[in-house]
């Protein structure tokens, strides 16, 4: 779900890298010395799911992204964890880009951030488990194909597709989700706190 270097125009990528650089910047500022290992891990957790992909119709893939388990047990820092994340990939791997890093922080990084409250408040929590992994993917596939559609008339047809490829990714994310927040649940209830 990366968007690659020179794709977009300056004028998606300034905006979005200024909204992602004060969000990221407030988000370091309120970070507590506890929280910074937990961040770590699941930056690393995002960093090496996103190895995993899954073939699609035979002619490409969509990867793993846990951006909602990320959010579920991240919370806002969530956003700081994906940043991180990607960051490594596009700097280790060329995987988006460092130009692209704050359009692709934003796709994916602000769903994450709800999914938490999402998860809790919808009963049976087990369901709301699996839309805070679903409905990460999905908003992030929208904001995605948003994006390129706003781009240019070059785009467009490109901006549906993406969005429908998604979706099937959206519902696996949903169930890794729901199966990895129970587990942890089960074994550590209070980490959620």
């Amino acid at each position: 779900m990366h968007i690659s270097e020179g794709v977009l125009r300056p004028e998606i990528i300034i905006p979005a890298w200024a909204v992602t650089g004060v969000a990221v910047s407030v988000l370091l500022y309120k970070l507590k010395s506890d929280e910074i290992s937990k961040v770590a891990a699941f930056s690393a957790i995002f960093f090496v799911a996103s190895f995993i992909h899954f073939p699609l119709f035979g002619v490409t893939s969509v990867h793993l992204i846990l951006s909602g388990l990320i959010g579920i047990m991240l919370g806002t820092n969530a956003f700081l964890a994906i940043f991180v994340g990607l960051f490594f990939q596009g700097l280790v791997f060329g995987f988006g880009g460092l130009s692209s890093l704050g359009v692709n922080t934003l796709i994916m990084g602000f769903p994450a951030i709800f999914m938490k409250f999402i998860a809790f408040k919808i009963s049976p929590p087990k369901v709301g488990f699996f839309l805070a992994g679903f409905l990460a993917i999905l908003i992030s596939a929208f904001l995605l194909a948003l994006t390129l559609f706003l781009n240019g008339e070059e785009l467009k047809a490109l901006a549906f597709a993406v969005f429908a490829m998604n979706i099937p990714l959206a519902v696996i994310e949903g169930f890794i989700t729901l199966f990895a927040v129970s587990f942890i649940l089960k074994i550590k209830p209070g980490v959620l706190k």
